[in-house]
């Protein structure tokens, strides 16, 4: 099976060695987005709530680049440096997802790149 990848500029670009995101088959798997600005490659101002809502717009951004849309999405994980934050994380992530919502685990890490409080790779079914 061909491996596919997709990209866009309104989403950041890669900090490293990775594809925003990769489909193969009938699935696409989007690279974990943090709250980066497409336009600047900087983390964008303000505290979790910026961050997480950049971090959706940024991942809806890429599922459009492959055709798609948050509706296709089948499986979230979810990265945060403070589970504290987690009311307010899962509040706005709320307001993105279709109902039924996706599959969704989170885990509480140590550190993210640049400072950021959040992170979200999604898998999602093509088609």
């Amino acid at each position: 099976m061909p491996i596919e990848f997709v990209s866009t500029a309104d989403a950041p670009r890669a900090i490293g060695p990775y594809s925003q995101a990769a489909r193969v088959g009938s699935l696409l798997f989007t690279a974990g987005q943090v709250g980066f600005d497409p336009a600047t490659g900087e983390l964008v101002d303000g505290g979790i709530g910026e961050q997480t809502e950049r971090v959706l717009q940024n991942l809806r951004a890429i599922l459009r680049a492959g055709g798609l849309d948050l509706g296709n999405v089948v499986k979230t994980t979810v990265f945060l440096v403070d589970m504290a934050d987690f009311t307010t994380v899962n509040g706005i992530y709320g307001r993105f997802v279709t109902d039924p919502p996706p599959a969704r685990s989170t885990v509480g890490v140590a550190a993210l790149p640049k400072g950021a409080r959040v992170e979200i790779e999604v898998v999602a079914r093509v088609g």
